[in-house]
């Protein structure tokens, strides 16, 4: 006999037959809270089940006005402004201002000692990008072991920050046609040798761990792919431009090449498929090249020496770092010296002036850019002629890569979502501005 305890009412739309029946979407809002949405990012998903058929980025919650405070003031006190964009590749910003200004004096040089230390910073900044971009990644995705070489790591390169600028984070190290020169010596630059030196370890272990873990690669390769015409028609740069295949650094283009890197034996390497994982290997590889770009840069500094044949040279291992520092001594620190004890009153005014006034740069417009970490960072600087600028526009690389997101995500789980979104290395700072 059939029991009838199992027989429910069923209300009408859902006596329909199985055919009939369809999953409605729904929107869920992803940040700014969730800890993956790198602070203040608001993605309002639309979901099929578990996967996104849209995703709309809502940016705006950290906007300053940077770009507005910039034109009331100086040249000089603009530039700690660079520093809080991108406050994860903070001097590379600087250099970008900086190559701007010097373009607009035509004082552009490619092979001074200033410059050769300016590159020398950049790399170590990327590298100090990367750590962070694939360490906070691989712990999004579940692995937690590269977030502690890659912050041992992060905290030399901030030591040399603080050294050299009294900062750890915002340096406003670089200056228009100079740096400033206080923090280095020749300690400096031996304890940089041997970070290098000890920085191959440490990018060996992470990308071991990494690349060898199954998860980690069943959870990047083929998800977020870009292709060549996306890449184009977003706008996006460096690692994520170069994992679609197109090669594009602004330190190789002989047009647009700047600073010393047109005289250093360097390499780029690109993509096949444009997904997360072939981002991970750029990004990985750069660090590398960043490394050999720094030994490069010491080996120059060093062999200047050679070219002088007045420097006391010491009978010891290090001659050539003793030696160069003498050099550096004789030729920029005494003038530093002399110039401080403002020997008359008219020096001490024409510096006081200098820095209180800020130097009036001619009249025209100019747009020139860096290959910061996350990719193509550009100053386009209008000057009328005084000590302030009239209008400077930033392009930053994160606010282009954003606006691929909707793009990556489509068709992925929503678990993805997280993977796409560490793989592009987005901060905010750099968005919003």
């Amino acid at each position: 006999m059939k029991s009838n305890v199992f027989n429910f009412w069923q209300p009408n739309f859902l006596q329909n037959s199985y055919s009939e029946r369809k999953i409605k979407s729904f929107i869920l809002n992803f940040g700014p809270q969730h800890p993956a949405s790198h602070g203040v990012l608001r993605l309002v998903v639309q979901l099929n089940g578990e996967l996104v058929e849209r995703a709309d980025p809502h940016v705006g919650f950290l906007h300053r006005g940077t770009e507005k405070l910039m034109e009331t003031r100086n040249y000089l006190k603009s530039l700690p402004y660079f520093d809080r964009l991108d406050y994860v590749s903070m001097m590379t910003q600087e250099h970008a201002f900086c190559i701007a200004i010097e373009s607009l004096l035509k004082t552009v040089s490619y092979t001074s000692l200033y410059v050769q230390i300016r590159v020398l910073f950049d790399e170590l900044t990327r590298i100090l990008n990367h750590l962070l971009a694939i360490s906070t990644h691989s712990l999004d995705v579940g692995n937690m072991a590269p977030m502690f070489w890659a912050f041992e790591e992060r905290e030399r390169i901030m030591e040399f920050y603080e050294r050299v600028s009294g900062a750890r984070m915002h340096a406003a190290f670089y200056r228009p046609n100079d740096i400033d020169w206080t923090g280095l010596n020749y300690q400096f630059f031996l304890d940089v040798s041997l970070f290098a030196r000890d920085c191959f370890k440490s990018l060996t272990e992470i990308f071991t761990v990494l690349a060898t873990n199954r998860i980690w690669k069943s959870r990047l390769v083929n998800v977020g792919s870009l292709n060549i015409t996306d890449a184009y028609s977003y706008g996006v740069s460096g690692p994520i431009i170069r994992s679609a295949g197109v090669k594009k650094d602004i330190r190789f283009l002989r047009s647009e090449t700047y600073s010393h890197y047109w005289f250093l034996s360097i390499q780029g390497y690109l993509g096949k498929r444009g997904d997360s994982y072939d981002r991970f290997l750029i990004r990985t590889r750069e660090m590398y090249e960043s490394v050999n770009i720094v030994f490069q840069i010491l080996t120059n500094l060093t062999n200047l020496t050679n070219e002088n044949s007045n420097i006391i040279n010491y009978k010891n291992k290090n001659t050539n770092f003793f030696s160069f520092f003498d050099f550096l001594y004789a030729n920029k620190f005494k003038k530093l010296n002399h110039n401080s004890k403002y020997t008359s009153m008219e020096s001490l005014i024409n510096h006081f002036k200098q820095y209180s006034e800020g130097i009036k740069v001619p009249r025209g417009f100019i747009y020139k850019a860096v290959e910061a970490p996350k990719g193509e960072f550009g100053v386009s600087l209008i000057s009328d002629g005084t000590s302030v600028p009239y209008r400077c526009k930033i392009r930053t690389p994160a606010y282009h890569h954003m606006q691929v997101m909707p793009r990556l995500v489509q068709g992925h789980f929503f678990a993805d979502l997280v993977t796409v979104l560490g793989s592009q290395d987005i901060v905010f700072g750099d968005v919003d501005r």
